[in-house]
């Protein structure tokens, strides 16, 4: 019989009924199906409440980056990520910036974007100015949806209307402002953009349609500077002022290519997005939010920006620097409720969204200048080599005390492929070695 995806009540059923429907279509066994257990301390009935159809957890390895110093404050960061290496070439490139004083950092207020689609306008020019005419009892309006966050200081700040020409005709956008705080703001944004459509709709003389908040956060910047000094640079074959070239001409590759500047701005999110799962953000709205921002920020004849700058400064050292919309928040969301986002930041030590996206800012510019230090220099692949070589030993199916020795062959043989490790295990055991 052929099986069906269509199960009835699927969002009724226990956390254990559904897991008996999993065992059932796929054949699980008992031991596939305990990689679903949720890990101890965690009570199930939170993860159930947070999304759909919950039947278990999927566990990153959380690493702690240290060195980090933001702001003349120490940091051990949290990072949630499944690539070798980024964690130990984040705390090494902190390292090198602490040496000149670590991080500097700072932040724009946390304006927020929401946007109302109005179509159908008959003279979007005029729509545009009644609009904003009537721009201040909008914003009154808005803000009598959440007083909480006005008490807080936060709240609907401005009213933008644009004119969109588009295959479906002119259509007008109109962009409210919003404060919010310590808050990503999806919420407060998303309600007030609600509430204003009706009104909205009507001054253009049109009809509302869409109405919820951008993730194009370009009011909600965040910028961080470091200063790495060329003698900390040097490698076995390069003088520390060559690698401070090399890094120069690695980073113009990105400054005037969009194939390299498409990977040149991954690096900096496998550091920002890491400490963003940990801390329980919204990872999927940063990365857009940052490259469409890259996109937005390029200049006449280029299709993206790199979010980072390299220079040299009078004394020939190496400047980096970073600006990222940053949109996160330490009130509401996964944040507020599971156990170890909020432990995460409790060991930040973060007492507001605009340092935690300090510190974010500077571990995109850290993971980025160690990347950028490794390609200039020895290449990639030396770095990922030996944690990679550690997973494919694993996978093979080494146990703890065989993985060293199966690593040392396959790093030594530059064979890191599990059919390798996989020969290497069996002359190990077939040899008694240990």
């Amino acid at each position: 019989m052929e099986k069906s995806s269509k199960i009835s009540g699927f969002y009724r059923l226990s956390i254990e009924a559904r897991r008996k429907i999993l065992r059932e279509w796929a054949d699980l066994t008992d031991a596939e199906l305990a990689a679903y257990d949720f890990p101890p301390g965690i009570d199930p009935g939170i993860f159930d409440r947070m999304i759909e159809n919950v039947v278990g957890s999927y566990t990153y390895p959380l690493g702690i980056a240290t060195n980090f110093r933001v702001n003349q404050k120490d940091y051990l960061v949290p990072m949630a990520i499944e690539e070798p290496s980024v964690v130990a070439a984040a705390s090494n490139a902190a390292k090198i910036a602490r040496a000149e004083g670590g991080f500097s950092a700072q932040t724009t207020p946390p304006i927020m974007i929401g946007q109302v689609q109005v179509l159908d306008v008959a003279d979007p020019a005029a729509g545009r100015l009644r609009i904003l005419a009537a721009k201040e009892s909008l914003l009154e309006k808005a803000n009598a949806q959440d007083p909480m966050l006005v008490k807080f200081g936060g709240g609907a700040r401005d009213l933008e209307v644009r004119v969109i020409p588009s295959p479906r005709g002119t259509m007008l956008v109109a962009h409210l402002l919003v404060d919010a705080r310590d808050a990503a703001g999806m919420n407060a944004v998303n309600t007030m953009c609600e509430a204003l459509a009706p009104d909205i709709g009507r001054l253009a003389g049109g009809r509302s349609l869409l109405r919820i908040i951008s993730n194009l956060a370009i009011y909600r910047l965040a910028r961080a500077t470091a200063t790495f000094r060329p003698d900390l640079l040097a490698t076995d074959t390069m003088k520390g002022t060559e690698v401070v070239e090399a890094i120069l001409d690695a980073y113009t590759l990105a400054a005037v290519d969009p194939f390299r500047c498409a990977t040149h701005n991954k690096g900096i999110m496998n550091g920002i997005s890491a400490v963003v799962v940990a801390t329980g953000n919204d990872f999927r709205a940063i990365e857009s939010g940052a490259h469409t921002y890259a996109a937005l920020q390029a200049k006449e004849g280029a299709v993206v920006k790199p979010l980072t700058t390299y220079e040299k400064d009078r004394a020939g050292n190496l400047v980096g620097s970073i600006e990222v919309p940053l949109a996160v928040g330490l009130i509401g969301g996964a944040t507020a409720v599971h156990p170890t986002a909020k432990a995460n930041v409790k060991l930040l030590g973060v007492k507001g969204a605009a340092e935690l996206a300090q510190v974010l800012a500077s571990v995109g510019l850290a993971q980025n200048f160690a990347a950028l230090w490794a390609l200039a220099t020895e290449g990639i692949q030396r770095g990922h080599m030996e944690l990679h070589a550690r997973n494919v030993a694993a996978t093979a199916g080494a146990r703890p005390e065989e993985v060293d020795r199966i690593v040392a062959r396959l790093v030594a043989e530059r064979k890191i492929r599990i059919d390798r490790a996989k020969e290497i295990l069996e002359e190990l055991r077939a040899s008694g070695s240990r």
